[in-house]
């Protein structure tokens, strides 16, 4: 065995290396978090603490030994399907039990609490059960894991019996991992001491809808995978492994340029693919509780570090010929009738009623329209939303008053994945077209929108309806070559109901990233609650009230208006007290936005003149607006190049 006083002087070289070591930290950090410092030396602290408890095992680590690891992600729902491999948490369950003489560690690589539609009435309960049950040992935490919010997500992690990893994102309000999960994690299984580290992309974290990127630090996961794995090998482990929950071609350049990690378990990816990359393998092991890896890992009993550790690695499939785990299956018998129970559940109060019919949605805006798209559009922060009107299927004016879950599911029951593609200005208008090409038929393919505003022609062919120059997104005018972030469903980027022109747009954030439709909308009541002050969530974290676009304009209101004051022309000739800083500014910004989300609490959604219908009279209306409108911008542009000219700048002086 290593001396104590050996092991004292690692140790000590290895604080040393924590407080000499740093990160770039994008953007400023708040007081909880002041550096990265902090969090190398927790995770020092972590590694040291396990390496004291398991000490007198140092001796046996050149044994050769062999390590069974079960390996699963990004599960959903617990119920199977009709075709191969059928699935079913019950029956895999019963899978990872069948091991259970080869004492296998089990690992999670993220993703379980959400999306279901059970998930959506119980908010991911059931599968603190399927997690315990399949002993699982050690997860990462997954981008739908935070689909709640995070108190929900720390009631349901407490539910569990392990720990959960969150490596290389720090949230700036507690200075702990993201989801108060460990920085590292260390075993011993079998002889052999391994080490545990769950590693994110930045590219889903800046996706989360209850969660806000601003607040929140990411480290770059490949340099936290090398600090940390070393830091690991440092304290004795034989093996390091990192958990990931990224994009396969994040995986590979964890892969390619992280040498102190020894096998990387992926999830996020719902496919089963096994690759070998710079010597080590990259393992994504299905979804949805269809398929596992089995993985044996024999350590050869040599001390030359030059000797492979050897990697076996089978494909699992959970078939309809598996019997369901009994006690797994009685443990979710009583969520069978859960949803029936759930669906008196009042989310909110509406101050006005909801227009759902179809023969109002389906030839025209509507304000429940209007006030679901709003809701994607702000948890997607994308410049404008379509939906389908055959999205919407309650056929009826919901009153005003108590709006419940089971209003919910009536207005949409389909499990509605959210996407956001980057579609040019002719794009928006082709869709825009197709929208309005059977009417009046009451096809569900009328659009129901957000961030953009229409006008259309009835009278004209189809095809041909509306008017390019009256389409405005945001407050500027369409620009047919300009790319613009659409968020829709996933069902119209198929082509779905003649959307044909999604079917080949560039994807900027996929469905995997997004909200679900049902899930947004839950997520906007509870944020309304938080911001009122009537629920007894403590943290900030939750999704936004108010839409990008809103407070872009807002804030180009308040800065060319300069808080209400004269118009740049009369400010240039008007004696001014001078101010000091631009606290006034800002000050009045956030109220004015503080103001913008309280109104969005009141849920009165009305109808705002996105969508209208064209007579000569009203073109001629619209046209004269948009003349002006470029003429106020015109007049203005001139005078604000006037008012910073270094000709008025003197004669201010």
């Amino acid at each position: 065995m290593a001396s104590f006083a050996a092991q004292a002087a690692i140790r000590s070289k290895w604080t040393d290396l924590v407080e000499s070591s740093s990160f770039e930290v994008p953007g400023e950090v708040s007081s909880g978090v002041r550096s990265v410092v902090g969090w190398l030396k927790q995770a020092s602290l972590e590694v040291r603490q396990a390496g004291r408890r398991t000490l007198n095992n140092l001796s046996g680590n050149n044994m050769a030994a062999t390590v069974t690891i079960l390996h699963y992600n990004d599960v959903y729902n617990i119920e199977s399907r009709s075709e191969e491999p059928v699935g079913g948490a019950a029956r895999f369950c019963s899978v990872i039990k069948s091991f259970s003489h080869l004492q296998p560690l089990v690992l999670f690589s993220g993703d379980i609490f959400s999306p279901s539609m059970l998930s959506t009435f119980i908010k991911g309960e059931q599968m603190s059960h399927v997690l315990n049950e399949c002993g699982t040992h050690c997860a990462v935490f997954g981008n739908h894991d935070f689909d709640f919010g995070l108190e929900v997500l720390s009631e349901r992690v407490s539910e569990t019996s392990f720990p959960w990893l969150m490596s290389n994102v720090i949230d700036n309000e507690t200075g702990r991992p993201l989801g108060d999960g460990k920085i590292t994690h260390v075993v011993d299984w079998n002889g052999k001491r391994l080490g545990l580290v769950g590693l994110v992309e930045q590219e889903w974290l800046d996706t989360l809808a209850t969660i806000n990127p601003d607040e929140v630090t990411f480290l770059d996961f490949v340099e936290a995978g090398k600090k940390l794995g070393a830091q690991l090998k440092q304290e004795g482990c034989d093996y390091v492994i990192a958990l990931t929950h990224m994009r396969t071609p994040n995986d590979i350049k964890l892969a390619e340029n992280c040498a102190e990690v020894d096998l990387i378990l992926g999830g996020h990816d719902h496919v089963y693919e096994v690759q070998k990359v710079n010597g080590k393998y990259v393992i994504k092991s299905g979804t949805d509780f269809r398929q596992l890896s089995k993985i044996t890992l024999k350590f050869p009993g040599t001390s030359d570090p030059e000797t492979e550790v050897e990697v076996e690695v089978e494909e699992i499939n959970v078939t309809s010929d598996i019997v369901e785990d009994p006690t797994l299956s009685k443990l979710l018998e009583k969520y069978s009738d859960v949803m029936v129970g759930k669906q008196s559940e009042v989310l909110g109060t509406f101050s006005v009623p909801l227009e759902g019919r179809f023969e109002c949605l389906r030839r025209g805006e509507t304000n429940l329209g209007n006030w679901v798209c709003d809701v994607v559009l702000a948890a997607t922060g994308a410049d404008l939303v379509l939906l389908n009107s055959g999205t919407f299927r309650s056929d009826r004016v919901h009153p005003a008053g108590p709006f419940t879950l089971g209003d919910l599911v009536n207005v949409v029951p389909m499990r509605d994945p959210v996407v956001v593609l980057s579609v040019s200005g002719s794009g928006v208008l082709n869709a825009l077209e197709n929208g309005v090409c059977q009417y009046p038929k009451l096809e569900g393919r009328f659009p129901q929108v957000a961030g953009v505003s229409f006008a259309f022609d009835p009278e004209l062919p189809p095809g041909s309806r509306v008017d390019p120059q009256l389409v405005r997104i945001g407050d500027e005018y369409l620009v047919p070559t300009q790319q613009y972030r659409l968020a829709t469903k996933a069902y119209l980027h198929t082509g779905c109901d003649g959307y044909t022109i999604f079917k080949d747009a560039p994807v900027l954030v996929d469905e995997d990233e997004c909200p679900e439709l049902g899930l947004a909308i839950q997520n906007h009541f509870e944020a309304i609650k938080m911001r009122l002050g009537k629920t007894k969530r403590t943290s900030k974290h939750r999704q936004s009230l108010v839409t990008l676009s809103r407070r872009h304009s807002l804030v180009k209101m308040l800065d060319s208006n300069e808080l209400d004051g004269p118009p740049p022309l009369r400010r240039a000739s008007t004696i001014e007290t001078p101010t000091h800083g631009h606290a006034m500014p800002r000050l009045t910004r956030r109220a004015s936005l503080d103001d913008l989300e309280h109104d969005s609490c009141t849920l009165t959604p009305r109808v705002e003149q996105r969508i209208v219908r064209l007579t000569p009279q009203i073109r001629q209306e619209l046209l004269l607006e948009r003349q002006r409108i470029e003429a106020d911008s015109v007049i203005q542009e001139v005078e604000e190049t006037d008012s910073i000219s270094p000709q008025n700048s003197l004669s201010r002086n």
